[in-house]
């Protein structure tokens, strides 16, 4: 299961599927409140009818992936490969699932830790000018902030409509900020093999998280993507698909019949 991060849906994993399919079952499903029926400027400024937390926000993305491994493979083994956010995501549903079998991938995870300082979310006042600014200036700055200065201007067409897409969904983020990791425990209650993947040009905050994963985690690995940043599967699919499939199937449950 591949579980995209901010500001982004199934079209994120374009450079994945195909490839991964050639081993395994893949899905790739857009989080709720997430395109094709993505949170608007509507329901995110006056949410009187459809509030947005029940749509979109890290419980609910949780309880959907749990609930879709459920359905579509039972009790059966599930890999589970989030990026950014979608990190977080992954996680929190395999804690939620001890009993499952699977490998578990985080690229680039930027949640906070139990026992940190505080800090501010680059999203957050980012966010705050959604529909004050020109929207392409907001998402931007966003993309920018992950992946280095002038990324936004030279991305693809199809990544910018992507973005645009989801753009509003970065206002509810902010009602996460405070949902923590407490790294102290994971080793115990995470039954699986982890693989770490962080991009060689990703902003520090990235690798800061995954040194205490590693740290924290005794049947961790680790990885970095030559020549790319956050976006790391899409700057430099060949490598990241490559030591995805090796880790997945060097797995125990790294067979076809798994998710």
């Amino acid at each position: 299961m591949l579980i995209h991060g901010s500001l982004c849906d199934y079209r994120y994993w374009r450079w994945q599927i195909t490839e991964l399919a050639q081993h395994f079952r893949v899905v790739a499903p857009s989080l709720p409140g997430c395109w094709p029926e993505p949170l608007d400027a509507l329901e995110v400024q006056a949410p009187t009818q459809t509030p947005h937390s029940s749509r979109y926000g890290m419980a609910r993305h949780v309880d959907a992936v749990v609930g879709l491994c459920r359905h579509l493979v039972g009790e059966g083994p599930a890999h589970m490969l989030g990026h950014s956010r979608g990190a977080q995501v992954a996680l929190e549903a395999a804690l939620a699932m001890p009993e499952r079998r699977g490998g578990l991938i985080l690229a680039d995870p930027g949640f906070p830790f139990s026992g940190e300082a505080a800090t501010t979310p680059v999203h957050m006042e980012i966010a705050s000018r959604l529909g004050t600014a020109p929207l392409d200036t907001v998402i931007g700055e966003f993309v920018d902030s992950v992946n280095g200065a002038g990324t936004w201007r030279r991305t693809v067409s199809w990544f910018k409509e992507m973005v645009r897409a989801n753009a509003w969904t970065l206002v509810p983020q902010v009602h996460d900020i405070h949902r923590t990791i407490n790294a102290a425990d994971l080793d115990e209650q995470l039954n699986r093999a982890v693989l770490l993947v962080g991009g060689e040009l990703s902003p520090p905050r990235y690798g800061s998280r995954i040194d205490v994963l590693q740290t924290s985690l005794s049947n961790a690995q680790r990885i970095t993507v030559p020549r790319a940043a956050h976006g790391m599967n899409l700057a430099n699919a060949p490598y990241f698909n490559d030591a995805v499939l090796r880790f997945l199937l060097d797995d125990p449950a790294g067979s076809s019949g798994a998710v």
